[in-house]
């Protein structure tokens, strides 16, 4: 029966072209916008290298503090913090301290680079897989001895050294000379933790303040033992800053905020006032309810062009029915019509989907990103299509299903 379905409804949908057409511009140009926007959630928020662990990672990307002076203020904790309050976290298997990313200047045989420099310890490397393609990563040993060495990544060697090996040669970044110990390929602009261009020793910054300071650009990442070890170490982290000293009560007397993935941080600044808790589940509802009303314009299009297709066919209806065909029968044929007319509507859809991305990766608009249809993001643009079809195909059915046999015949609804 099923066989039977699928020849009537491939027959319809090519012999009724101007409402197939409306129809499947409708429904590719829907799938193109929320598989585009999936893929940049993945790209941001999914588990890709080197983030492999990302089941039992967590970081401490920002703090809200507040006092009798300054009120509250968010911002990104300072190493002194972190080092006092996260890097003494009892339960976790590695604790890394790092910058947030900063771009540079500096020059080679004349020419401008610009380039994205990130201070980092030694743990950061054994919480991160990065894939080295010469050398290795610096060591805790480098941090704390302040050697001057650095890791790249591919696109900043082939700057500075064209196609040649860079391991052992020595790189000027702002002013300073390092000697390249690394290469790594490159990582996507959007990943927060590992992105950058070239990454250094903590230890050798200029300016020794960044030790006891409260506020600056550091983050922490957290990598615990299990997954179901992380409950128990962000409640070390909140008992952390409950015990909470200010070296200045009048300046600061409050620090809030929460270990999180990516995800739960960003659901923090937007839901939560204090950073006490994370909302991702708030975050990921918005998120599907903007993703719902952006598909109910289409399928409402849809149910309209679906009735009147049906309306159209009001007299082969009224015969199917006369011969006694059931209301379940005709029911099951239209809604297999709608799933196959938005199968191959989600078909086209991905196709213009990936010459999208394609366009965004060779925009160098977001730098390293490639954005790609990997199998999550088509098991999410799958399940939208057969959701697209099925909503939208079951009330025309229902109105079908409505008509008498005689005035089926009559070309009029009940």
């Amino acid at each position: 029966m099923l066989r039977n379905y699928l020849k009537v409804a491939l027959k319809v949908l090519l012999r009724r072209r101007f409402y197939t057409f409306i129809s499947l511009f409708g429904i590719a140009f829907t799938l193109v916008v929320l598989t585009v926007a999936a893929a940049f959630l993945d790209h941001v928020f999914g588990d890709l290298p080197p983030e492999t662990h990302a089941d039992r990672t967590r970081g401490v990307y920002m703090i809200r503090t507040a006092g009798p002076t300054t009120g509250r203020t968010m911002t990104f904790p300072g190493y002194g913090f972190l080092d006092r309050y996260v890097r003494t976290l009892p339960g976790a298997e590695r604790i890394s301290l790092f910058t947030f990313q900063e771009k540079v200047v500096t020059y080679k045989d004349g020419a401008r680079i610009e380039a994205y420099r990130k201070y980092t310890d030694g743990a950061f490397w054994q919480i991160l897989d990065f894939r080295f393609l010469e050398g290795g990563p610096f060591t805790a040993r480098d941090d704390q001895e302040k050697n001057r060495v650095a890791v790249l990544n591919a696109s900043t060697r082939r700057r500075f050294f064209g196609d040649e090996p860079a391991a052992g040669r020595t790189v000027e970044i702002d002013g300073e000379r390092f000697r390249v110990v690394g290469v790594v390929e490159d990582v996507s602009y959007l990943r927060i933790t590992p992105f950058a261009d070239v990454w250094l020793p903590i230890g050798t910054l200029r300016d020794e303040k960044y030790r006891t300071a409260l506020h600056g650009n550091f983050m922490a990442s957290i990598l615990a033992p299990r997954a179901s070890d992380l409950p128990r170490i962000a409640e070390e982290y909140r008992s952390a800053l409950a015990r909470f000293e200010s070296p200045d009560p009048k300046d600061v007397s409050e620090v809030t905020g929460g270990i999180d993935t990516p995800f739960g941080m960003l659901s923090r600044m937007l839901f939560s006032q204090k950073l006490e808790e994370s909302r991702s589940g708030q975050l990921l509802g918005w998120l599907l309810g903007l993703a719902f009303v952006f598909t109910l314009l289409p399928t409402v299009n849809l149910i309209n062009v679906s009735v009147s297709r049906i309306l159209e066919r009001a007299s082969e209806i009224g015969v199917r029915k006369a011969f006694g065909a059931s209301s379940l029968t005709l029911v099951g044929q239209f809604l297999v019509e709608n799933v196959v007319l938005t199968l191959v509507g989600g078909l086209l859809g991905f196709a213009l989907a990936a010459l999208v991305l394609g366009g965004i990766n060779g925009s160098g608009l977001f730098p390293y990103a490639r954005f790609a249809l990997n199998p999550r993001v088509f098991l999410y643009g799958l399940l939208m299509t057969l959701f697209f079809g099925v909503l939208s195909g079951v009330y025309p059915a229902w109105r079908m299903s409505r008509l008498h046999p005689v005035d089926a015949l009559k070309g009029a609804l009940r």
